[in-house]
């Protein structure tokens, strides 16, 4: 079932000296959520941050809802950390090897909504199996590893054929989109049938963000 436009920036944007005012900045624009990449240095080729920087925005007072995307190769192994650091939606991707559903089913039991996450490389079909256990399917729109990206328009036949499946069993996950979205990408990938935002430079570098998070919102 479709969802009204939501963005939620991502925090690999802001200025990693001052991450609580980075996040500050995504509440000051009415943005409802906040994007946490969480990368490994294996699963993809960079290292950000882990369940201390969530705990420590926490502390801080943040209330954003925590859209924690774990692009790890073992995520199953640090789920309770992320969910007691605050963690509201736990993503996971599909590609390396172990047990999915189970680790969805771990999420869940924290406390937590869980999704599940494809690159660019991945078939929709890959996830099929899945889509009725989520709330939350992540369809990257960039090899992810990196901000600043082009977005691949390749993604939107996928978006298509998923939001197709939504509709088709009338399942209520929500359809999002991560890699260089702005408000022309982020308007074709509503068009295709995503509801959910990851925007990182393009709202970071906006001279009005509450503007910006109004716009994504409209889309």
């Amino acid at each position: 079932m479709p969802h009204p436009p939501l963005l939620a920036p991502s925090l690999l944007a802001g200025d990693h000296a001052r991450l609580g005012d980075s996040a500050q900045a995504v509440a000051a624009s009415g943005a409802p959520w906040l994007h946490c990449d969480i990368m490994d240095g294996h699963f993809v080729p960079n290292l950000t941050f882990g369940p201390e920087t969530l705990a420590a925005l926490r502390r801080s007072g943040s209330r954003l809802f925590f859209d924690t995307h774990l692009m790890l190769a073992e995520p199953f192994r640090y789920l309770e950390p992320f969910a007691q650091a605050g963690a509201n939606l736990i993503s996971i991707h599909i590609e390396p090897a172990y047990d999915h559903a189970a680790t969805l089913a771990r999420i869940r039991g924290l406390g937590c909504q869980c999704g599940i996450v494809l690159n660019p490389g991945t078939p929709a079909s890959a996830v099929a199996h899945l889509v009725d256990q989520v709330d939350l399917v992540l369809v990257m729109t960039v090899q992810p590893g990196f901000g600043g990206q082009p977005f691949r328009r390749d993604m939107l036949p996928k978006l298509r054929e998923i939001d197709g499946w939504r509709r088709a069993r009338q399942l209520g996950f929500r359809l999002e989109v991560d890699g260089g979205i702005d408000l022309a990408t982020g308007r074709e990938c509503r068009e295709a049938g995503a509801d959910t935002f990851v925007a990182g430079t393009s709202f970071y570098r906006a001279p009005d963000k509450a503007a910006f998070a109004a716009a994504m919102a409209r889309l």
